[in-house]
């Protein structure tokens, strides 16, 4: 008997749009126009290095523009193709549906190995590959917004949009070609922190739903829950520090490239972080089991598993000894569709990646507005907010007087009422709100639907039902 195929990550993503559109009532033209991606374009360009001349390949797809500009992300990687980088345009597209950032999908990756590289050489490269895309409106504040992605980051962006500005230098919206720059390059508070943040403000919102919590097999809050977290890059080293810091989950697990540390009592997970960047790997960590087969933690008891690094990390394979009942998938497509099927019928719960790392996406939807709008989020309405409190406890300080010793505020209590929003309390305001509000409209379908199993196929749902509606709207 032949082994079962395991499908790849671009058929993974097509398995699992083809469970949702089959019991969905589109006409089968529409079905196709959101299924294709509308344009994918290849680079080949040479940057002189080390003395000599070096080619380097790169890609930017456009899935889908029911609505412009389109997002998403560039990634640095040796193994980017044109299939993953198509597939993620796709998530792209139904992922800013879901949570209502007014994007089409897109992608990009550059099959590059950033660590081969000085960082003088790297903007080089960086800069010949904006120059490119750009030429060709693959960047543009109006037309195609890119982010940072694995292997990239505030650096990279901010080189793609200087490179840009030098470009179109009468834009006066240049800034907004790119999100995820630094500070001082026109980025916004939060964003480093964004998608870990997402991801945590998603777990918060499933655990506020206490149906939800039972069919998980769990219950209470997020307090003292065990977590493993696969990949300690941005996404994951946020998400896992927010939730031990914040909600006082105990990460048991760290999985990364050179093994996995595993301890019951739970993970200092800035310690851990800390020493990953100084030692490249987490083996030696003190205070902690190391072994050298990270994918046997995955397999460890917990309550909620969090791969948070590269697509296809739980396939057919190892899905049957995954033990987590709750897995909230921080990466990008790290469940392949035939892992996923095993985890359903098993009864393991996913909350999906589409919904769950969309923080990124959300907050550089602020960043691209703010750079439209050309003024930092709460510059105008602080300090009249500071001073619409001040008028309030000004007034209960007087009764405090009249009452006598009776009664009195608390100085925490003043200083936290006094204090307006400023632009990194605004954003993750908005970034909550978004991660609510996605949530319930695709629980509402899960619950609904008899024919909905499960949150992946809600999210389809949800998204592709958006999509559908947009290119209705434009008379398609």
């Amino acid at each position: 008997m032949s082994a079962v195929k395991e499908p790849s990550f671009r058929e993974s993503v097509d398995l699992m749009f083809n469970r949702a559109v089959a019991i969905m009532d589109l006409p089968p033209g529409l079905e196709e126009k959101i299924r294709v991606c509308n344009a994918t374009y290849t680079v080949r360009f040479g940057v002189r290095l080390r003395g000599q001349i070096h080619t380097f390949t790169g890609y930017r797809s456009v899935h889908s523009e029911h609505m412009e500009p389109v997002k998403g992300g560039i990634r640095y990687a040796t193994a980017v193709n044109q299939d993953e980088v198509e597939a993620l345009a796709a998530l792209m597209t139904y992922k800013c549906a879901l949570v209502e950032t007014p994007f089409g999908g897109s992608k990009g990756g550059l099959c590059i190995d950033p660590r081969e590289w000085e960082e003088h050489e790297l903007e080089l490269i960086t800069r010949r590959f904006a120059y490119e895309l750009a030429k060709r409106d693959l960047i543009h504040p109006a037309q195609n917004v890119p982010a940072p992605d694995m292997g990239t980051g505030e650096r990279e962006m901010a080189w793609i949009a200087d490179q840009y500005a030098r470009m179109n230098t009468t834009d006066i919206n240049s800034r907004a070609c790119v999100t995820g720059k630094p500070l001082n390059a026109g980025g916004i508070a939060g964003r480093v922190e964004a998608t870990g943040r997402g991801v945590q403000y998603a777990l918060r919102e499933f655990f506020r739903h206490p149906e939800d919590v039972a069919k998980a097999g769990l219950s209470g809050r997020l307090d003292g829950k065990r977590v493993i977290v696969q990949g300690l890059g941005n996404v994951g080293y946020h998400a896992a520090k927010f939730l031990q810091q914040e909600d006082g989950a105990r990460i048991t697990g760290i999985v990364e490239r050179d093994g996995a540390l595993f301890s019951e009592s739970g993970l200092d997970v800035e310690a851990v972080h800390a020493w990953l960047v100084k030692h490249g790997g987490v083996s030696g960590f003190p205070d902690a089991t190391h072994t050298a087969d990270g994918g046997a933690v995955l397999e460890e008891e917990c309550d909620i598993l969090i791969p948070a690094a590269l697509e296809g990390v739980i396939t057919m394979e190892n899905a049957a000894r995954i033990k987590a009942p709750l897995i909230i998938e921080a990466a990008n497509g790290p469940i392949t569709a035939g892992g996923d099927e095993i985890l359903r019928q098993k009864g393991t719960i996913i909350i999906p990646d589409m919904y769950a790392n969309a923080g990124g996406v959300t907050v550089s939807y602020f960043e691209w507005v703010k750079n439209l709008s050309h003024i930092r989020f709460g510059r105008m309405q602080r300090r009249q907010e500071e001073a619409r409190h001040q008028l309030v406890v000004d007034e209960l300080e007087r009764l405090d007087r009249y009452m006598g010793e009776s009664w009195s505020l608390r100085p925490e209590f003043k200083e936290k009422y006094l204090r307006g929003a400023g632009e990194l309390e605004l954003v993750r305001s908005g970034l909550d709100d978004t991660m609510r509000t996605a949530y319930q409209s695709m629980r509402e379908v899960w619950h609904d639907r008899d024919d909905v199993e499960d949150l992946r196929v809600a999210a389809y749902l949800v998204a592709i039902g958006r999509v559908a509606a947009s290119y209705r709207a434009k008379g398609l």
